[in-house]
């Protein structure tokens, strides 16, 4: 069984959990997800399966939009409420200062990487570093912020500032430290207290389903990677080529073609490289 699978990840389960139900209910071990979702997130999760797998890096590449829930005036060592709170303060801000700093923060910056995250520094992740209680120096990153918006209004409770912001955003950011960023703006603390993930690339939240579910839709890598890139039925004189794994020339100058043959069976997926296109993925 081959194909992309779109689930509604349910709060205080890990991506792993997922992959592990739909790997027992689809009876394949050949299952993995498009990028983590924390265990107190909740929305979309793009898994696939059997030779989709191989499609992981392709689509973990795309843009994704989420909403976000912060409370201003309270510190936890993740980042989230979950985590063990460092520090609180009275932290009383207006829908137009908030306003003001979220339009301030679309653009390209450089993002400090959480210390609660599986990036790996010298062979060991983050996480690690932290639950160990040693001391190590954090990345940073350039993510894009495509566009960071109130959502509702701003609700105030226990000398706390808690609002809702939806936000597109470039792979690796870390919302949490988005959410961090926010609040050093406003000069205050702050930590991320909910977080839905609404979209993943063209995947929105509309077309997911429970992983609870019986059976699941299964989406076949021809009907997802044609809504992405230019797709052609491989033609005699390049078909060879194509099998193969060759490179072949760029007449078109197109960045990424899906080769396909007449049955609409996945081929290949090829990539720009200066005046020619190469293999990327083989299927």
């Amino acid at each position: 069984m081959d194909g992309i699978v779109y689930i509604n990840k349910e709060k205080d389960m890990t991506s792993r959990d997922v992959v592990n139900i739909v790997s027992k209910k689809l009876h394949t071990k050949k299952v993995g997800h498009t990028g983590t979702l924390d265990p107190m997130a909740t929305g979309v999760l793009v898994i696939c399966v059997g030779k989709a797998t191989k499609l992981v890096e392709v689509l973990t590449n795309h843009d994704k939009e989420y909403i976000a829930q912060i409370t201003l005036g309270i510190q936890t060592d993740t980042g989230d409420i979950t985590g063990t709170i460092l520090k609180e303060e009275e932290s009383i801000y207006s829908k137009e200062e908030i306003e003001s700093v979220l339009k301030s923060m679309v653009g390209t910056y450089e993002q400090t990487v959480p210390i609660y995250s599986a990036v790996k520094i010298h062979g060991k992740k983050l996480y690690e570093y932290a639950r160990n209680g040693e001391s190590v120096e954090l990345p940073k990153r350039m993510v894009t912020i495509s566009s960071l918006e109130l959502v509702g209004e701003v609700r105030y409770q226990d000398s706390k500032t808690i609002f809702q912001v939806k936000t597109n955003v470039s792979k690796g950011t870390y919302i949490r430290s988005l959410v961090n960023d926010i609040a050093d703006k406003l000069n205050t603390i702050g930590t991320m207290s909910a977080l839905e993930r609404t979209r993943v690339g063209d995947v929105s939240i509309e077309v997911t389903e429970p992983v609870s579910n019986d059976t699941y839709q299964i989406h076949s890598i021809y009907d997802v990677l044609s809504q992405i890139y230019e797709t052609r039925v491989l033609l005699d004189e390049i078909s060879k080529k194509v099998l193969n794994g060759a490179k072949i020339e760029n007449t078109e100058g197109l960045e990424h073609v899906f080769f396909v043959n007449q049955k609409k069976e996945p081929i290949a997926l090829y990539q720009k490289r200066e005046s020619e296109l190469i293999p990327w993925k083989m299927f």
